[in-house]
Order: C-alpha cells, then sequence, then structure tokens
C-alpha cells in the first residue's frame, strides 16, 4: 500500500471546467438539477458558447431521453467546441455572392431555406430583422458576427462572475463526476451512470465527536495539492484457501436459518428486510449469508448468485446510538460469506448488506420488447395464469416464504404486500382469504398464493398491470427476467444453543447498516490524512474479496473530494463510474466507495486517487 501525491490539473483543464459549471448554473439553481428537455440542454449549450444545430441537439438528445446530468453535458462540452467567429465568417462568405461584405435579404433566405437544416421563411425574417444593424436591407456579416461572438462572450463572463459571487453555489455539490482532466483512459461509464448511494440512504447521519480539531477553510491552491494515491494489490479468489474452514461434525450443531432478499430501489439505493437473533447462553456460532438459488433456475446460473454479500451483526440496544457492531463475514466460501466465533447470551441484530458493485441498474431496453403473456383464455373462455408466470409466482413465494417450510404466515405475506403495494392484510381480510384460496394450518400454500393472483387477474379482466406492478416491485423485468433483486439465504450454526431468528423491518435498519458498515472500515485500518490537510482523513479497508474507502471530514465546514479511480485494473466501483467527487458534510464521515473485482479468477488492482477539489 503507498500514498502519494497526485499530478496537479492544468489551469486550462481548471478553467474549462469551471466555464462548464457556470454556464449550467446559469440556467439551473443547482449543478445536482438534470437537464430535461432538449431546449434546456440548447440554452446551457448556448450559454457554454455553443451554437447548437438541430443535428447536434437530436445527437444528443435521442426519442429515448428523459435526462441528462451534468457529469453528461461536461462530456458533451469536451466534444462540441465553440463556434468561432473565422468559422461564421467563412459560411457567410458563401453566401456573398459579390464579395462585397454584405448579404441582402434574398441571398439570406436562398440559403438558409435551401441548404442544410432548411428554416421557414419567417424564421429568415426574423434572422434578418435582429441582424440588419443599419436597417438598410443589408447585412454587414462581418458587425453581425463580432455581435455575435460578444454577445456569446458576455453571457459567459455573467455566468461566471454570477457563479464567483455566489458562496453558495461555489460550494454546492459538483455532481457526480465533478471535475475530471481530459485522458485518453477516461471510462464511457463516468458518463453515463448516476452516482449510485451506498446501500443505506442516510449516509450523512454519521457525526463526529464535538472535541475533534477543526481548521480554516483552505485556499484553492492548497486544495490542488491535496491528496493521496492508494495502491492495492489483490491476488484471484481461485488462490485463496478459506481462512474459516466448516467446523467438523456442523450436521450435528443447532440450526435456524431463514431467507430474504435485496431490493434495488428507483433512486439506486438497496434496501432489505434485518432480523433478530436471539441466543439463550454463550456458544460457538457459524454464521453465513449466500445468494439463494431458485429452483426452476437450476439449468442455468442465475445471474445475481455473483453478488456480494455481508452479513454484520450488532447489538439489539434500545436506541440506534446503544447498538454496536459484534462481528461480520469477512471470509468468502464459494458463494458463501461466513463468520465464526463465540457470541454472548442475548440479542442481536441481523443486518444483511450488499456493496452495490454488482446489484446495480440496468438498462430499459427490454421495455422496448414485447412482454411476456402474463394470462390467458382457455379453450372454455375462463382466464388462467401462463406457464412462465406460474414458475415465477413459485419463486416469489420461495423468497417470501423466509422459514422455508412451505407455507406462507400472514407476517410473510404481509412482507410481500407491503412491498408490492405499500399496505398491510388484516387479520379480517385473511379470514376472507382463508375461505377462498387454499390454506394450511391458517397458512397459505403455494397453491392458494397462485389462486389469489388469478383472482386478482380475474377481477381486472385479464388486464396485467397490476401484475406488472406487483413483479416489478419483486425485481422482475418485462421479459420475466430477475435483474434488480437478489434472493439470499442466512444461516446460524450454534454449538450448544439453539438460536432463533426473527425477520423484521426496522426503521431505523438503514443507519444501523450505516453505522455498522463506517465502525468495519475505521476499526480496521488506520486513517491517512489528505497531504496538507488536517482535518480531512481517508480510511481504506481492505478485506478478503472487497475494498472499502470512507472519508472522515472533522472539519467545520463540509469538503468536496474528487476521487479517480481510471488506473484500476479489473474492478468495479460501487459507484457505477471511474471518476466521480463527493460531498462531506462538516463534522461527518461517509462510506465514499466500495470495489469489487470484475474477475475474480484474476488478479485485481484498485488505484484511487482521492484529492480535494478547489474552492472547497
Amino acid at each position: 500500500m503507498s500514498f502519494q501525491e497526485t499530478p496537479v490539473p492544468s489551469d486550462e483543464d481548471e478553467a474549462f471546467y469551471v466555464h462548464c459549471r457556470a454556464a449550467y448554473l446559469a440556467v439551473f439553481r443547482s449543478s445536482l438539477t438534470n437537464i430535461s428537455s432538449k431546449q434546456q440542454l440548447c440554452r446551457a449549450l448556448q450559454q457554454a458558447g455553443r451554437n447548437p444545430t438541430h443535428a447536434t441537439l437530436n445527437k444528443y438528445w435521442t426519442p429515448r431521453t428523459s435526462k441528462l446530468n451534468f457529469d453528461e453535458f461536461f462530456e458533451i462540452l469536451k466534444s462540441e467546441k465553440k463556434t468561432e467567429e473565422t468559422e461564421l465568417m467563412r459560411a457567410f462568405k458563401k453566401m456573398d455572392v459579390n464579395s462585397d461584405g454584405y448579404i441582402s435579404h434574398s441571398e439570406l433566405e436562398k440559403a438558409l431555406t435551401t441548404r442544410g437544416e432548411k428554416m421557414t421563411t419567417e424564421e429568415v425574417n426574423a434572422i434578418f430583422s435582429m441582424a440588419d444593424i443599419n436597417k438598410d436591407g443589408k447585412l454587414d456579416y462581418a458587425e453581425f458576427c463580432r455581435l455575435l461572438v460578444s454577445t456569446v462572450e458576455q453571457c459567459q463572463m455573467a455566468a461566471l462572475e454570477r457563479l464567483e459571487a455566489n458562496a453558495k453555489l461555489k460550494r454546492q455539490n459538483f455532481g457526480s463526476q465533478s471535475y475530471s482532466p481530459p485522458k485518453s483512459s477516461v471510462s464511457s461509464a463516468a458518463a453515463t451512470l448516476p452516482q449510485p448511494p451506498e446501500t443505506p440512504r442516510a449516509e450523512s447521519d454519521t457525526t463526529l465527536k464535538k472535541d475533534s480539531r477543526s481548521s480554516s477553510r483552505p485556499s484553492s491552491a492548497r486544495s490542488r495539492r491535496s491528496s493521496l494515491s492508494n495502491s492495492i494489490t489483490m491476488t484471484s479468489s481461485t488462490n485463496k484457501a478459506s481462512k474459516i474452514p466448516e467446523p467438523s461434525g456442523l450436521q450435528d450443531w443447532h440450526h435456524s436459518y431463514m431467507k430474504g432478499c435485496f431490493f434495488l430501489e428507483d433512486d439506486g439505493s438497496i434496501s432489505s428486510l434485518q432480523y433478530q437473533l436471539h441466543l439463550p447462553q454463550t456458544t460457538t456460532v457459524y454464521l453465513t449469508i449466500q445468494p439463494l438459488s431458485l429452483s426452476h433456475g437450476l439449468d442455468l446460473p442465475s445471474s445475481w448468485m455473483t453478488v456480494d454479500t455481508a452479513l454484520f451483526v450488532t447489538s439489539a440496544g434500545e436506541t440506534k446510538e446503544d447498538s454496536t457492531l459484534v462481528c461480520f463475514t469477512e471470509t468468502k466460501e464459494k458463494e458463501k460469506y461466513v463468520w465464526k466465533g463465540e457470541l454472548d447470551a442475548g440479542t442481536y441484530y441481523l443486518l444483511p448488506f450488499t456493496s452495490g458493485c454488482r446489484l446495480k441498474k440496468r438498462s430499459k431496453k427490454s421495455l422496448s420488447i414485447k412482454p411476456i403473456e402474463l394470462v390467458y383464455r382457455t379453450d372454455t373462455g375462463e382466464l388462467d395464469l401462463t406457464r412462465e408466470l406460474r414458475e415465477v409466482l413459485s419463486d416469489i413465494f420461495e423468497v417470501i416464504d423466509l422459514d422455508g417450510n412451505g407455507l406462507l404466515s400472514l407476517e410473510e405475506y404481509n412482507f410481500f404486500e407491503l412491498r408490492t403495494s405499500g399496505e398491510k392484510c388484516d387479520k379480517d381480510s385473511w379470514a376472507v382469504c382463508k375461505e377462498n384460496f387454499d390454506m394450511r394450518k391458517n397458512q397459505l400454500t403455494r397453491q392458494g398464493f397462485m389462486e389469489l393472483n388469478l383472482m386478482e387477474a380475474t377481477e381486472k379482466d385479464g388486464d396485467p398491470a397490476d401484475l406488472w406492478v406487483t413483479l416489478e416491485a419483486m425485481g422482475y423485468n418485462r421479459m420475466l427476467e430477475l435483474v434488480e433483486a437478489c434472493p439470499v439465504q442466512l444461516d446460524v450454526h450454534c454449538e450448544g444453543t439453539q438460536p432463533a431468528i426473527q425477520p423484521l423491518s426496522l426503521d431505523s435498519g438503514p443507519k444501523l447498516l450505516i453505522q455498522a458498515l463506517q465502525k468495519s472500515i475505521t476499526a480496521k485500518t488506520g486513517a491517512k490524512a489528505l497531504r496538507g490537510q488536517d482535518n480531512v482523513f481517508i480510511y481504506t479497508y481492505r478485506g478478503e474479496h472487497r475494498i472499502s474507502s470512507l472519508i472522515a471530514n472533522k472539519a467545520n465546514q463540509k469538503v468536496t473530494v474528487h476521487v479517480n479511480n481510471e488506473q484500476s485494473r479489473n474492478c468495479c466501483s460501487s459507484r457505477g463510474m471511474s471518476v466521480f467527487a463527493v460531498e462531506v458534510p462538516a463534522r461527518t464521515k461517509l462510506v465514499c466507495q466500495h470495489t469489487l473485482p470484475i474477475n475474480e479468477r484474476q488478479e485485481w488492482t484498485y488505484n484511487c486517487v482521492e484529492s480535494m477539489l478547489p474552492g472547497t
């Protein structure tokens, strides 16, 4: 592991980036605001000194485009050069048939209505009305070009002055990529994916203690020199022997297990249930968590089986502040993530975690493909569920049957209902289900679950809209592929006592996981200060299969840290991009990113450069 100073970006590169931000903020209040229309894109490009044609706008705003973020706008400006006065003059001279420096109305109209992107006569009249400065029926195009370029420069200067004058704008979040010096090796992913939040949503809740030292706001020059370079080479997983072999005689230990699922939300965050573990007495425990293979997918490997998982164990205190990290699964044995050790008698929370490196938002291309049919009419005219839907519903039943007894209790069914409809089924409604659908021991059978879904389709006269809402909430796309969820199984083996596991949906669950995750990083590695910074520290956790970094800001003002992973090899980041920026509020710790190998059978190198952005 080595730390060194990063190369300093050139003044020209920084100036270009500042101009981009100034142009963007001349149109939008924040660089976190997305461009939501072709007209807004045109305005932003014009503020940046570009003169986009219809063809240029259509190139970047296609029929499939719904929004563009600042990072994507920054990349567009790299490709689209400013319109220079000499270029404009060359175009006008082609229209000047007399070569006298003037263009008549008829010459301009002929050129603009018959060549290139053809304009209407009304549009030409409007242009000529504005451009005929002397009102003599002729266009002095040299003067017009100077006026046009001057106007563009004035717009840019006004935007820069506004940015410089508004300290709030200077300090706000720079978007996900922020300043990135042009390099030939820039990953295309940096401009195409939004910044994915770390699995928990509210990362900035954890603040540092009040006795932390603070410093005055660093100067821009000092910020440019403030950097760390961290390089770690990891061997392939195939060359690693398990540090925690399965205990001998495990089949004789007391055993409890529970199923669950990671769900990818619309905002890119990842959610899951939490669990409560009760141990009647102190005992040796063997904990595992792994992706769950579903029944009808045995012929082909399930895509989610490569998703990384972890289980954090915390003490079950009365409040979030009372809960402390006890242990977490660090060792990997094939798809299993393992921990073995002694736990005292008592109650614990089990908090499932995945980094987000391999469970990410997928392309919406499948929406343009004709979806698979969900219901059909039999020869007798009755509605029925298709074979494909029955297979998927059987898999969903497998996932929500948390205790694996082949039946759905009201509690298990309500976890499903909350996920798909946001509402719970009360005991009276459950009694109605008992009268209409196959149940055993007051629990819904797999057949009853099918009957319930068929009834919903029948009530809608075969309209599959509600069925699709359910399927998409459970992570399926229109081809009935499970792409935005990862079913998992937790196993707890105890040598000397019977463990009891209960599923929970804790309001404080995400915060508990954030707290545990941060503690797992800071407890396992030392802090390295950004060079020249007394109050900004980087923690880099190196596990057997995952590298995670955390930024601690002990200053009294927020800071923005630029992160560059471009020199990493065979790596994927939870951020979904190789270059991005992270804004860390004052006196706060925040997980920066998680990194995993793309190909676990090959060596991988994590090479990350963190640096302070100018102006923070």
